[in-house]
């Protein structure tokens, strides 16, 4: 009993000393993602004074917000938050009703041709003609220059769609068959029974293409040249240009343009912070859903 006793307090021993070492592990690993983003909070708020003593700000001693005073001074700001958000008021319907009604069809075993269809979508998402095909399209329907023309570029999402099909086929037929035989149609079965059953992968593919509306960038790249509706992202990407042609043509021995310099660095940080905000602050609401729409919708195929 003792020798037993030993072995088993030294395989005891053994684990915990594991365990110790991969807690450290993972906060090191923790910590290169942690430190970088507190940094960028740091900084956003910290003046051009504080900033050319270190780079690395966790917490500044004097906090500003003159950066986002400046940020919002901007007017570009706004018109890059009023037109992200319509992509989100009217990309996200569009998309969710595009997905769910495909992928009902496809999840159904009686649809006429329905594993030609799916496969054909299948290969949509390995191989595709690219952009010119789709910025040709878009011109013959005069949809360049205008937000419809992102909007219905990005209007389904391949992977979304087959994890929404998948989703639905473990629901179990015999529902829908019942609903036939008392007289509902397909849209009342989608509407009334699929979707009240659905809510978790229902609130992941939300939270997917809320995602992907509010970090569009390349069609609105692609197909609008107009500034007043440039999407928040192209904004963020000409503030940060603009930041980096002062860096480039200022004078390291010349205070004021050195002042101008890191001011400018806070400013960048700062709209960093103004877009990731929303969506640090919606994503703990959904995270439950997310997880659990991944999981169910990942054991079928």
């Amino acid at each position: 009993m003792a020798r037993m006793y030993r072995k088993t307090g030294s395989l005891k021993n053994r684990f915990e000393k594991l365990d110790f070492i991969l807690l450290i592990i993972m906060t090191a690993f923790a910590a290169v993602i942690i430190i970088p983003f507190i940094n960028v909070i740091g900084v956003s708020f910290s003046s051009a004074k504080e900033y050319t003593t270190s780079s690395l700000l966790l917490f500044p001693s004097k906090p500003t917000l003159r950066n986002y005073a400046k940020l919002f001074e901007d007017g570009r700001i706004y018109i890059g938050y009023r037109t992200t958000i319509i992509f989100l008021l009217l990309g996200v319907p569009v998309s969710i009703f595009l997905t769910f009604s495909m992928a009902y069809g496809l999840s159904r075993h009686d649809l006429p041709g329905g594993k030609v269809i799916f496969f054909a979508v299948l290969f949509s998402m390995l191989f595709n003609g690219g952009i010119v095909p789709l910025y040709l399209l878009m011109r013959q329907l005069h949809l360049l220059n205008t937000i419809w023309s992102v909007i219905l570029a990005g209007s389904i999402n391949t992977f979304y769609l087959i994890v929404t099909r998948t989703y639905f086929q473990t629901i179990p037929q015999s529902l829908i068959e019942s609903a036939k035989l008392d007289g509902a149609s397909e849209w009342r079965i989608l509407f009334q029974i699929i979707i009240p059953l659905s809510m978790p992968i229902i609130a992941t593919i939300i939270l997917f293409y809320s995602v992907d509306k509010w970090n569009e960038y390349y069609n609105a790249m692609i197909f609008i040249r107009n500034s007043k509706i440039t999407p928040l992202q192209l904004i963020l990407r000409s503030i940060v240009i603009d930041s980096q042609a002062i860096r480039d043509f200022s004078n390291a021995a010349d205070l004021n343009n050195s002042a101008k310099l890191e001011f400018t660095e806070g400013i960048r940080m700062a709209c960093v912070m103004v877009v990731m905000l929303p969506v640090m602050c919606v994503f703990p609401f959904l995270q439950k859903y997310f997880v659990k729409g991944m999981l169910i919708g990942a054991i079928k195929s």
